[in-house]
């Protein structure tokens, strides 16, 4: 027969009777439903196959001490029965022949219903659908029969729908975890794992968790913005910008060619506050503290990771066990057989030139799009610089009238840098969509063997591509702009001097403002479309393919989304870019945290919302950990130390200003009076040709030596002591931090002692357990076959004791 779909709904659910294939014609007529169920003999086998874990003693160990001021955090937790859904019980690998061992209530709810839908699944990934004449070896399992178009897809059935007529597994967790009013009660973890198996619980027990050590962070960020507004009025450096007769008096050079006129000092006043919001004291204690609440954040996350892998039976569990299984798309492409040495069977392989020429294609590939992203923020660069110019015309009249603002409010930097932020926000939006595709066209064309292998090699890709697109802008704001740019008379152009295009110039209160909004900009633009995306599409998609009348439970989940097998992939990475903006850039901008936060305990809901009601409920797989993505944050969290000095040392104004209040201050009393006049050298303008003007000099930011002086122009002493300052801020700050974060990992202990105990104490019970058991069946096998024996043989005592000896 031939139909327009087909599909597999994977049942897992108990049932007492047994049917192997029950085909169930849909409403449309259309749709044809092959029910598959599993019985207790088939689960009993695999299980043991499989040494799955399950129970055979109900634990003895408390599980928790009482906590002072425990009333305190009632608010924020759920039932008992929704937290714990089983006791606590010491579990052992499941034997067959063992049965009456092992804690079996109940055969029907014995296996929980993530381990049902993985044996199921297992069986069905590896059963052959060729004839029994034919040796057919790679015609094997459903994800091939997927492939081919033989079935359209294979999933298993959510429990009913989340009502309050039938209280199942779903409706708790929709009520306790989906609805977006439980957004400050904890996590159902348990629950989670029991109904969507252990990957999936693991990234909701990581993005809990990273989101309350967020609250850390943000407080911390919140109070270093306050201190900067209650320091608001001492802010000396602005004062004076501001002041008329000192700013409203200092005439600045055009900050570009031609188009560009003079103008006043004063003029910045507005954005020389705002950078004095996030560029003060208070930066830099917060920077440092975010390089240890990263080592902290990751250290108590091991541990945590260490108690869920006992509480969870992950403590043996091997990543290989489950995921070395060859790829369906290896064995149909891989033509090549060769002998394996484990199993000592005929497998598919690639051989090592084709391997070597395709990892070169793909190489190529991945450069080209990361040249590509230079490019377009070389791009972008070139707008800000154009764009400036064009901005600039708006200035009129006298060449020292104050610049005119464009709007309200909105100087031509603060425009420039808002609309090239903008425009940069929306390249890499579309960058990100057409790389997605080209990333996983690359992997499979690498055709990796298994599926760890395709995962760890697409999670890498991916995040080169992802860490190069989002935080190259913030890179160059950062660390190149304005710190290449000359000085009058010999300014360095983009592309030489014929361009006309001048390298851009940081305001007199530093780039740290600008790095600001380019981080808000970016950050926030990405959470919310992330956000929209994720709300607004599968609602969207539901209701297209949502029913007025009533119909079958495999049929509405055949109309709920698909959740592939990269779905956590693609949550992961969210998170992990989100988790460099608030580490690399901290130091610009406090409030990134926060915002963060909030994020975060939309997005905790949001998902949940839509594995819960949107997505299939998808097949359970294992996992101990976050995969490759563990070594990716402690990569991030290294590079974040040194990113935020050079950020404090180069970006910021700090420096320059400390030096100046220590070594270069007038008087005695150590002051920032004067600074402006300090970091602003002078241009003799009469030394251009061809123009009259009744300015006698201008002003620009740097620190060299006037006109007129031996060395004029040269770089004078002082730009060396706070190049020096700036090196040795450096240093310190990444040793100081570095040394605090080595000794917090080493006095941090990865596993908990009480994790420890727990696993020492149930290996102890199970080789008590088993060898008790072991000699009970002995016993009773050995009465059993003296009273069964009609001429019993006399045995003397050594004999009995010899027998016993050989069957133990």
């Amino acid at each position: 027969h031939v139909y327009t779909t087909t599909s597999v709904v994977i049942d897992w659910s108990p049932c007492k009777k047994w049917k192997q294939r029950l085909k169930l014609d849909s409403d449309d007529l259309k749709t044809y439903f092959l029910k598959i169920h599993a019985p207790w003999e088939v689960l009993a086998t695999y299980a043991d196959v499989l040494k799955i874990k399950v129970p055979f003693k109900e634990s003895d160990i408390p599980h928790g001490q009482d906590v002072p001021l425990e009333w305190l955090s009632r608010p924020f937790r759920l039932p008992e029965k929704v937290m714990r859904p089983q006791p606590d019980y010491f579990t052992s690998p499941f034997d067959k022949d063992k049965i009456d061992f092992f804690l079996i209530k109940n055969q029907d709810t014995f296996f929980p219903p993530s381990t049902r839908n993985r044996i199921v699944y297992y069986i069905l990934s590896r059963c052959p659908y060729h004839k029994e004449d034919r040796k057919e070896t790679d015609k094997k399992g459903i994800k091939r029969l997927l492939n081919n178009g033989t079935y359209t897809s294979a999933f298993p059935l959510h429990d009913r729908n989340t009502n309050e007529q039938c209280e199942s597994e779903r409706y708790h967790l929709y009520k306790n975890w989906a609805r977006f009013l439980c957004f400050y009660k904890e996590q159902p973890l348990n629950l989670i794992r029991k109904y969507y198996g252990e990957k999936i619980g693991i990234y909701f027990a990581w993005l809990g968790f990273y989101t309350e050590m967020l609250f850390f962070a943000a407080v911390m960020g919140v109070i270093c913005f306050t201190y900067g507004v209650l320091s608001y009025d001492d802010n000396l450096t602005s004062k004076e910008i501001c002041d008329p007769s000192i700013g409203g008096r200092t005439v600045m050079c055009p900050l570009c060619d031609k188009k560009c006129s003079y103008w006043k000092l004063n003029s910045t006043c507005l954005s020389s506050w705002q950078s004095h919001l996030f560029d003060n004291e208070g930066t830099v204690f917060f920077a440092m503290f975010m390089g240890i609440w990263v080592t902290l954040f990751l250290e108590f996350w091991k541990r945590r990771q260490a108690q869920l892998e006992y509480e969870w039976d992950l403590v043996d569990f091997e990543e290989e066990q489950q995921q070395l299984q060859i790829r369906p798309e290896f064995e149909t492409k891989c033509t090549d057989q060769r002998l394996n040495r484990i199993t000592q069977e005929m497998e598919p392989y690639l051989p090592l030139p084709k391997k070597c020429g395709r990892f070169c294609l793909s190489g190529v590939t991945v450069l080209f799009w990361m040249l590509l992203i230079v490019a377009c923020i070389t791009g972008v660069i070139v707008y800000r610089l154009a764009v400036y110019a064009a901005f600039a015309s708006i200035m009129k009249d006298s060449p020292t009238k104050k610049i005119h603002l464009v709007g309200s409010l909105i100087t031509p930097q603060l425009a420039t840098s808002v609309t090239a932020s903008f425009i940069n926000f929306v390249i890499i939006m579309i960058l990100n969509f057409f790389y997605e595709r080209v990333a996983i066209w690359i992997t499979d064309m690498e055709i990796p063997k298994t599926h760890l292998e395709y995962e760890n090699k697409l999670t890498m890709k991916m995040f080169l591509f992802q860490f190069v697109n989002y935080y190259s802008s913030c890179f160059y704001v950062a660390f190149f702009k304005g710190k290449f740019v000359g000085y009058p008379g010999n300014y360095t152009y983009m592309f030489g001097k014929y361009s006309r295009l001048r390298n851009e110039e940081c305001d007199p209160g530093g780039c740290l403002i600008e790095l600001t909004t380019q981080l808000v900009i970016v950050m926030t633009g990405k959470q919310v479309c992330g956000n929209i995306q994720e709300a607004l599409l599968p609602n969207w998609w539901c209701s297209r393919k949502a029913r007025k009348d009533q119909y079958s439970r495999w049929e509405q989940d055949h109309d709920l989304q698909n959740f592939s097998q990269l779905g956590l992939f693609y949550e992961y990475l969210e998170m992990v870019i989100q988790f460099g903006f608030i580490t690399l850039f901290v130091a610009s901008f406090p409030l990134a945290p926060l915002l963060a936060l909030c994020n975060n305990i939309l997005e905790v809901r949001v998902d949940a919302w839509k594995f819960t009601t949107q997505f299939r409920r998808p097949v359970a797989a294992k996992a101990h950990n976050i995969g490759a993505w563990q070594e990716i944050l402690n990569v991030v969290a290294i590079l974040s130390v040194v990113t935020n000095a050079f950020i404090m040392a180069f970006t910021s104004d700090m420096i320059p200003r400390l030096v100046y209040l220590y070594a270069y201050h007038p008087g005695s009393e150590a002051t920032m009076s004067g600074y402006i006049n300090n970091s602003l050298s002078v241009y003799d303008i009469s030394q251009i040709p061809l123009l009259s003007t009744p300015i006698c000099c201008l002003r620009y930011r740097d620190y060299r030596y006037p006109p007129g002086h031996q060395r004029q122009y040269s770089h004078t002493m002082q730009f060396w002591h706070i190049l020096a300052a700036k090196l040795a801020f450096i240093i310190i700050m990444e040793h100081v931090v570095f040394v605090v974060k080595f000794f917090v990992a080493w006095l941090i202990p990865d596993v908990p002692s009480e994790v420890k105990a727990r696993i020492k104490r149930e290996r102890y019970l199970i080789q008590e357990y088993l060898h008790n058991y072991e000699v009970e069946k002995l016993k009773i096998q050995l009465s059993q076959s003296f009273i069964i024996e009609p001429k019993p043989e006399v045995c003397t005592a050594t004999d009995k004791h010899h027998v016993l000896s050989e069957c133990l």
